[in-house]
């Protein structure tokens, strides 16, 4: 049977990439963000994990505004990388187990979980900025994806409760599959951070980690909140943090944080973390 054997919550900055693509991992700039990966890759080494279930948003590379799913699953052999304008990344299309994907698929609609799927359609940074910093990608992946795009970008939105649900029908769907895999769970986005208007540059460390403790210890507390809210408190963009809570919705009820890294160096609040079961 597979199983869950952690979450990640993620920035997927796009800067990230541009960053990672011109080898400034030693950059004293960008050290701090990438050596707070590395105990990420790490841990998915030791973990084997054989598949991301990844939570994370479309930019307008897949999905436009005349059609954009609330809820979309990937279902594919690969998924190629998104050229955003700057030209095709050096990373291989992304592979997927279609038999694993389209069970999680179905089992969704039979839990009542409505879902739209999608085929050949890239990936942009939603997942490519994040991605290889936590996984090798030469000559291939180590594991599949299976790819769970979030509408935070075209009201309306699911409510942060609908995302904590989804993330607790997901674990079902993993769970209920009879195959042996080794599954983590990725949220992306955020955190604080707006690109637009009066407060475009905006920043809410307090918040940040603030956020950061309730989604370990007291995520139901995120659940109840609006939209109006996490724009509020961490910028308009930052309404993405409620991809984290579909993660932590699918890890169980009680996990503990075993890695953490915070970098506010640009305008956005780049972090990682790592959550396992918090009953073992």
């Amino acid at each position: 049977m597979a199983h869950i054997v952690g979450g990640i919550g993620t920035s997927h900055v796009p800067t990230i990439g541009v960053a990672y693509d011109k080898g400034k991992q030693e950059d004293p700039a960008w050290k701090p963000l990438f050596d707070g990966y590395r105990p990420v890759a790490q841990w998915l080494r030791e973990k084997e994990v054989d598949t991301l279930v990844f939570f994370y948003n479309d930019h307008c590379s897949a999905f436009f505004f005349d059609l954009y799913p609330t809820f979309s699953l990937g279902i594919g052999e690969r998924f190629q990388i998104a050229d955003e304008g700057a030209g095709l990344r050096d990373l291989p299309p992304v592979r997927g187990d279609v038999e694993f994907q389209a069970h999680m698929a179905e089992s969704l609609v039979n839990d009542e979980f409505d879902i739209a799927t999608f085929q050949d359609r890239p990936l942009d940074h939603g997942c490519a900025s994040p991605l290889p910093l936590l996984w090798p990608h030469r000559p291939d992946w180590p594991g599949t994806l299976v790819p769970i795009a979030v509408n935070v970008l075209q009201f309306p939105l699911p409510t942060a409760r609908r995302c904590w649900k989804l993330g607790q029908t997901v674990r079902r769907a993993i769970e209920s599959y009879p195959q042996d895999l080794r599954v983590a769970v990725v949220g992306t986005g955020g955190l604080s951070h707006q690109v637009h208007g009066e407060r475009t540059g905006f920043n809410n460390e307090q918040w940040d980690h603030e956020f950061l403790h309730l989604l370990e210890h007291q995520p139901e507390k995120l659940a109840a909140m609006k939209h109006a809210d996490y724009m509020r408190l961490g910028g308009a963009e930052s309404v993405e943090q409620i991809m984290w809570l579909a993660m932590r919705g699918a890890i169980g009820d009680r996990v503990r944080k075993v890695h953490q890294n915070y970098y506010l160096a640009t305008t956005t609040a780049m972090t990682v973390a790592v959550f396992e079961d918090g009953c073992a």
